[in-house]
């Protein structure tokens, strides 16, 4: 019996929330689906490796681009674009995929062109869009309006929240079903460079805006004199120059690179800290929460759905002197035990893994 093959088109094989969902539905073991994970531009990094033999490892077939992974006003993402339907065709042509299921907006943008410039394959392989974000095309709304009508068009789109559902129908006048990402229980290890006697803090993620480093710079910065906390900082990104050159040097912070398979090193830190702008559902926050680790977090779309309505390490309007007084008066008098296995028991109810893997899966069959 012919297996379902299904193509994951993703930005590429490095860090990021949207990737690892890919690669958690690819991962699922269906006997009945042969999963492919392509990448538009190429990944370079140490994390790239790891991650690529992760997948072949799970029997995932990976399909390295050859377009660098280099961002610069648009530019080089639009001539990746222009040139995948090409390299599309070849991988049509070899593979024969039955669907492709595109996850953010590069791996939309070379979806739309290739089935445009081809639009006969649209007879065969069909079209599953993940929307991973609230905020979509931004400096590019002529292009994502596009991109839009044809996805709208094509019934093809899927939310990872209500807050993403909310924006896409508020902006885009579509109303998508929800399939929330999903994450398993991961076994644990030790984080072997934490400092004794101070209360470990761990922020990861992209140094980019949105995911509120300034914040978290101002924060850091100011208790560089107290004694009691050390944070361990791990990313990369286009403000990593000015991490670096802040925090660097400061005696209660490391900065370090992307830490591949971070969450199986969760449970070694005391508390985790995400002063985001806005999230799409942050896989990194519940993977926190299923290790009983307690997120000091924005009280923003894509975060605060990762936790109970009454979490008390919140923020709204990631207030600087909030998060000061979380540090400063909650957090060394809390229970931080009771406030992890709250966390554990909010995901666990919510964010199953299968149950992710089982949406996608029934889709993909029901697109045929």
């Amino acid at each position: 019996m012919k297996r379902t093959r299904v193509f994951h088109f993703i930005s590429h094989f490095d860090l990021g929330g949207a990737e690892r969902v890919a690669a958690n539905i690819a991962k699922s073991g269906n006997g009945k689906i042969e999963y492919h994970v392509v990448e538009m531009m190429r990944g370079r990094s140490d994390y790239s490796r790891q991650f690529i033999d992760e997948l072949r490892q799970a029997g995932v077939v990976c399909h390295r681009a050859w377009m660098p992974d280099i961002r610069w006003h648009f530019v080089l993402e639009r001539i990746t674009a222009l040139l995948f339907p090409l390299r599309f065709l070849w991988l049509w042509l070899r593979w024969h995929p039955d669907v492709v299921h595109t996850h953010t907006e590069l791996p939309d943008l070379c979806t739309v062109a290739a089935f445009s410039l081809f639009p006969w394959m649209s007879k065969s392989c069909k079209v599953v869009r993940t929307i991973h974000n609230n905020c979509l095309w931004t400096g590019q709304s002529r292009l994502g309006a596009v991109c839009e009508r044809f996805f709208i068009g094509r019934k093809a789109n899927v939310a990872i929240s209500q807050s993403v559902r909310k924006s896409y129908k508020s902006r885009f006048g579509d109303d998508t079903p929800i399939i929330y990402n999903g994450v398993g229980e991961i076994r644990q290890k030790c984080y072997d460079a934490l400092v004794e006697d101070k209360v470990n803090v761990v922020f990861a993620g992209r140094f980019e805006k949105q995911k509120g480093i300034s914040v978290m710079i101002e924060v850091v910065e100011t208790l560089a004199t107290d004694g009691r906390y050390h944070f361990h900082v791990f990313g990369d990104g286009s403000m990593r120059e000015e991490v670096e050159g802040r925090l660097g040097g400061l005696p209660n912070v490391s900065v370090r690179p992307p830490l591949f398979s971070l969450s199986s090193y969760l449970s070694s830190f005391d508390f985790m800290f995400m002063p985001s702008e806005f999230e799409g559902l942050s896989i990194v926050a519940i993977e926190a929460s299923m290790s009983c680790l307690p997120n000091i977090i924005n009280s923003c779309p894509g975060l605060e759905e990762t936790l109970p309505y009454d979490w008390p390490l919140k923020v709204a309007g990631n207030d600087k002197a909030a998060y000061l007084h979380l540090f400063r008066e909650f957090i060394p008098s809390c229970r931080r035990e009771e406030l992890g296995n709250m966390a554990r028991d909010f995901v666990r109810s919510n964010f199953s893994i299968e149950k992710m893997q089982q949406g996608y899966e029934k889709r993909y069959l029901a697109k045929l």
